[in-house]
């Protein structure tokens, strides 16, 4: 006599090699990267709760192997009031990508994605030291700095713009909508367009 094994309700979801949902809501797998400089830079391997607990700290440079949402936690970390929050952050991020999935009907993490191409600098300027006269000098940024940038100037503005009644979740995803379609009145968009003309005035 054969016997019916029930079925186990939540089997496809620990089956090995299931995708995990961000926040066990969003697919980070259907995420696309239109620019190709940042592909490598840009880490969208799935997770429920993006947290590595600190193993991409032991290497130069691993901090590519970190999911992009991570490091925009990390960054929102480095702040005088959330330095060492990890969980405060994490949930003012999941707070904005609710708000940014309810206003755009979109991916969250595509808008991040967007927002990133956009706010990262392609050109910027070093400073050249010739007979004791230091000459500015235009030159391409690489794609990891131009993800470390983008962030930096994505996590300034969402600062800036919280200071009022606005939250912080609004204020971040408020910025990330508008520089996902490169608004200049974003701050990030803004202060990636002030580097790139300095630049181009010292080329």
């Amino acid at each position: 006599m054969e016997t019916v094994e029930a079925a186990n309700p939540g089997e496809e979801e620990t089956r090995p090699g299931t995708p995990q949902l961000l926040f066990n809501l969003y697919d980070v797998g259907e995420v696309e990267i239109e620019d190709m400089a940042l592909d490598r830079y840009v880490n969208l391997h799935s997770m429920i709760v993006p947290h590595s607990c600190g193993k991409l700290t032991g290497g130069d440079f691993q901090k590519s192997q970190m999911l992009i949402v991570e490091r925009l936690i990390n960054r929102l970390m480095q702040t005088e009031h959330n330095t060492g929050k990890k969980q405060l952050a994490i949930r003012i991020v999941k707070d904005a990508f609710a708000i940014i999935a309810q206003k755009t009907d979109k991916n969250p993490v595509q808008v991040l994605v967007e927002a990133v191409a956009n706010a990262g600098p392609r050109e910027e300027t070093v400073r050249l030291k010739y007979g004791g006269i230091n000459v500015p000098k235009s030159v391409d940024t690489a794609p990891q700095r131009r993800v470390d940038s983008a962030l930096k100037f994505i996590t300034e503005g969402t600062q800036k713009n919280s200071r009022g009644k606005k939250s912080v979740a609004a204020a971040l995803a408020d910025e990330l909508i508008a520089a996902s379609k490169g608004d200049m009145r974003a701050y990030s968009v803004a202060k990636k367009e002030e580097r790139e003309r300095i630049a181009k005035s010292a080329r």
